[in-house]
């Protein structure tokens, strides 16, 4: 077996029956594939309706019910305990358990059952094989953070080794650190990029101001993934312009899976395999096709937790030409970070701020928003929702901000009943207004 689908196999996700699971879902003909949609998604309702006590007091009742009355799911709805929220069949010990960026304002512990992770894989690899990249074989520069304690960096590492890659951490991308980048282009055969758009697009910038082409000095790379942030037009000529291969967006959402990823005509193809998404009103009324909605998911073959009908803050418009089976997302907004900028020069993707979250945040649901703005360049401001935080745990904060971005800044808390939001509806997780 290769490396990489080895790694998933002994950590319970049995990617083999994943990929024939994915393989027979695929080959279901496009005028049998709406019936084929409606069946997962009665057998995913009726499932939690049976053995998830949550969902059962969500909907108030044991009938059958239609599926326009089912109710929408916010981030806010999940933030309990994770025990709380699990089907009967499941424990956090037999279970993939994750925690959300909080890129929306709204972090929570989620979790998947091991077939349903494991098919979220399967279509991954799937999609990047569409481009030529074997997750197994294609080597990857990788442009993601990495936690900086001990035990957390060593374990990323042995990560990327097994799953044959190399990261560059995003946390300093001023122009010293991107010129090691380069160098390390230079000496590696990478075959593909993939990482946060900002931080791979400061990366590209940092070639233009040096007239440099990717390509040139790394013949090897095929394409670049980028993903978590908006991609604007004007970056992708960039990236496109200084890396010389074409650049593939994709859009996802942890707790769930790829929600849409960028197909070789250049549409971004929504995931119709194990999600089905709706684009909906304020009503919770679906949109006709063309018009803007919010994007409300559901997770077909998740019986450990139920993402039914999830709204995960997100807007997004529908193509007239989409179909049952391969559905098109026209347009996405949202999702786009600010970069920091600190007294030592340190340049810092507003991404970073994920790996701060995994500090602030814990399963208890003591905090349930949060927005982190700089308001000097050595000044920054956590407001939040949620009970007021013990010294304990903001000097916790601050030690975590001190670590991934710099020492001697000042942190300032501020608790709110509510906190404001954007036009859009979404809180942005981190804004700079230096």
């Amino acid at each position: 077996m290769n490396l990489f689908d080895w790694t998933l196999k002994v950590r319970g996700y049995d990617i083999a029956f994943a990929k024939a699971t994915l393989a027979t879902i695929q080959s279901i003909p496009e005028a049998s594939y709406a019936a084929h949609i409606e069946q997962e998604k009665a057998a995913i309702v009726a499932y939690h309706q049976k053995h998830t006590p949550f969902y059962q007091k969500l909907l108030g009742t044991t009938e059958a019910t239609p599926w326009e009355q089912l109710p929408v799911l916010t981030k806010s709805d999940l933030q309990q305990k994770l025990e709380h929220r699990l089907s009967s069949e499941y424990t956090p010990k037999n279970v993939y358990v994750g925690k959300t960026s909080g890129s929306s304002g709204h972090p929570f512990v989620f979790a998947k059952d091991k077939a349903c992770h494991a098919l979220t894989w399967a279509i991954i690899q799937d999609r990047f094989g569409w481009y030529d990249i074997n997750f197994n074989s294609s080597l990857q520069a990788r442009f993601y953070g990495i936690p900086l304690d001990t035990i957390g960096y060593h374990k990323e590492r042995l990560k990327d080794t097994l799953s044959h890659r190399y990261r560059f951490p995003i946390f300093n991308l001023n122009d010293k650190n991107l010129e090691k980048v380069l160098q390390k282009f230079k000496k590696t055969p990478f075959e593909y990029i993939n990482g946060y758009t900002s931080s791979v697009v400061l990366f590209a910038k940092y070639l233009k101001k040096n007239n440099i082409v990717l390509t040139t000095v790394c013949p090897a790379l095929k394409a670049c993934f980028v993903t978590s942030e908006m991609l604007f037009d004007d970056d992708r000529v960039v990236l496109e312009t200084q890396f010389n291969i074409p650049v593939i967006n994709e859009y996802g959402a942890s707790e769930l899976d790829l929600i849409a990823f960028q197909n070789t005509a250049g549409d971004l193809q929504l995931n119709s395999e194990s999600l089905f998404i709706e684009i909906l009103d304020d009503n919770n009324k679906p949109v006709p096709s063309g018009e803007q909605g919010r994007i409300v998911v559901t997770s077909l073959y998740n019986k450990a937790h139920p993402f039914i009908r999830y709204d995960i803050g997100d807007t997004g418009i529908l193509s007239g030409k989409s179909t049952a089976k391969k559905p098109i997302l026209q347009k996405l907004i949202g999702r786009t970070n600010d970069i920091a900028r600190l007294p030592s020069g340190k340049v810092i993707p507003g991404l970073t701020f994920y790996y701060v979250t995994k500090t602030i945040i814990s399963d208890k649901g003591d905090i349930t928003e949060f927005v982190i703005r700089q308001t000097k360049v050595d000044t920054f401001e956590i407001d939040y929702v949620g009970v007021t935080l013990s010294r304990k745990r903001t000097q916790e904060i601050e030690k975590a901000l001190s670590t991934y971005l710099e020492p001697g800044l000042h942190i300032l808390f501020n608790k709110f009943d509510t906190i404001d939001r954007q036009k859009s509806g979404k809180l942005k997780q981190f804004v700079s207004l230096t």
